[in-house]
């Protein structure tokens, strides 16, 4: 097989180089020197940066809920176990809305105290035996009676 003459900074097919080619990657590629790529600095988030994107978002549902409330300004009349009264339609709909809410999340935090008080009991019994367990020296092996 002969070798085929190279101009200096010319990659040989196996991706060799020639002796003394100094040339940067960039340089060789497209002729002319190029700034080397920095790494790229990922900011990690943070606590704050999550109170202010929850703080904007609030701040946004705030402003939607006062839009409607300004637009349904008609006056309803509101009757519940015999207590009458006259409120604007929005606030009758976004009270009606936040009693809707609170009867799913009292009921759901009741029941998240009771599994945690569960997990609780749990974790302190399993303790205890794991103790226990530790506390008593291995027993010796006897045979059974009868056997032989």
């Amino acid at each position: 097989m002969s070798e085929e003459p190279r101009v200096s900074g010319q990659v040989a097919r196996d991706g060799g180089q020639q002796a003394g080619d100094t040339a940067q990657p960039a340089q060789r590629a497209s002729g002319t020197a190029q700034p080397e790529q920095l790494p790229q600095h990922v900011v990690k988030r943070t606590r704050m940066g999550g109170l202010w994107l929850a703080s904007g978002s609030f701040a946004v549902v705030l402003l939607l809920l006062l839009i409607f409330i300004l637009e349904n300004s008609k006056s309803v009349d509101v009757a519940y176990f015999g207590a009458h009264g006259h409120v604007p339609l929005g606030v009758a709909l976004l009270l009606a809305a936040v009693l809707g809410i609170l009867m799913v999340v009292i009921p759901g935090t009741a029941r998240i105290v009771q599994l945690r008080l569960t997990a609780r009991r749990h974790r302190r019994a399993d303790a205890a035996r794991l103790a226990a367990g530790q506390q008593q020296p291995p027993a010796a092996q006897t045979p059974a009676p009868g056997a032989g």
